[in-house]
């Protein structure tokens, strides 16, 4: 099965309600690789690397998020895995 990449932003409620910590352990349940990280702007970014299946998992999880979370808006953007992540981390 190959590899794909995602990247996201998340927008809305995404800070201080346990979104990079709930991600990290989702994607790490799904055997993905990469990271995530809140952003200044009071958005949370991750990037998410594995088999297309677990990949796009986590992107529909990351349109809701952990149940404190509100989320408003999802970017994503789908390229192909560089293969450059060990593991899952926050950042």
């Amino acid at each position: 099965m190959s590899h794909i990449r995602s990247e996201v932003i998340v927008k809305g409620r995404v800070q201080g309600v346990w979104f990079r910590q709930s991600t990290c352990d989702m994607a790490k349940e799904q055997g993905l690789t990469g990271w995530c990280r809140n952003n200044s702007d009071g958005t949370v970014s991750a990037i998410f690397e594995g088999d297309e299946p677990a990949v796009e998992f986590a992107v529909n999880w990351c349109a809701h998020g952990p149940e404190m979370a509100r989320v408003d808006d999802l970017q994503i953007k789908r390229t192909v895995a560089t293969g450059e992540f060990n593991s899952f981390e926050v950042r």
